[in-house]
């Protein structure tokens, strides 16, 4: 038995060296092909030194950028919503707006289980803020898909910058697109920054 092993871990080690030692042209699609020859930039010869040219580009650090950008903590309250007292707290969390016009929100009014972070676009139209975002939404044991959340709205920015303002929407709809559910109010931000203590979220 010990013999019939040893061959075998001979001949497998074999076969590994002969695959390493393959030309790495046989690992493409097509077979084999013919190696190409080396590029050659500007009319330079190969091997001699030469300059290309290049582009840089330049990254503005985030106090550069929009001044919507940054982590907020923002509040969701009901005004109109059909069913819903005016002042009823709808939710509260935490969202991020990026300067590549994207933007992402961790809420603190729903379940893990239920679908509690959603993402965003927004565009700064003459200082006023436009955000559409989507939530895909699960049942309370988290099982069950019920369909997209769409939330929009509408902001204006304290010329302070540390908090904004403004209406919100938010529209639940099953995953044949018809409408279960919505909800409107108003949407207030503050802005958290290094410097931020937890006492002042409470």
């Amino acid at each position: 038995m010990k013999t019939i092993l040893g061959k075998l871990a001979v001949s497998f080690g074999a076969l590994g060296l002969a695959l390493l030692l393959v030309p790495n042209s046989l690992a493409q699609c097509g077979g084999v092909s013919q190696p190409k020859a080396p590029r050659n930039h500007n009319g330079s010869q190969t091997g001699k030194p030469h300059l290309i040219q290049t582009g840089y580009v330049t990254v503005k650090d985030a106090q550069d950028t929009d001044p919507i950008v940054g982590f907020w903590h923002v509040h969701f309250i009901s005004e109109g919503s059909k069913g819903i007292p005016d002042g009823t707290e709808i939710d509260a969390g935490y969202s991020q707006w990026h300067s590549d016009g994207t933007e992402i929100m961790n809420s603190g009014g729903r379940s893990p289980v239920t679908g509690d972070f959603c993402l965003g676009v927004w565009k700064n139209t003459n200082g006023k803020y436009k955000l559409n975002h989507f939530a895909a939404a699960w049942d309370g044991t988290g099982s069950n898909l019920i369909g997209p959340g769409n939330i929009k709205e509408t902001l204006a920015l304290d010329p302070s910058g540390d908090s904004f303002s403004g209406t919100f929407t938010i529209t639940q709809y099953d995953e044949n697109g018809n409408k279960l559910g919505h909800v409107q109010g108003n949407i207030t931000g503050t802005r958290i920054d290094t410097n931020t203590k937890a006492d002042s979220i409470f």
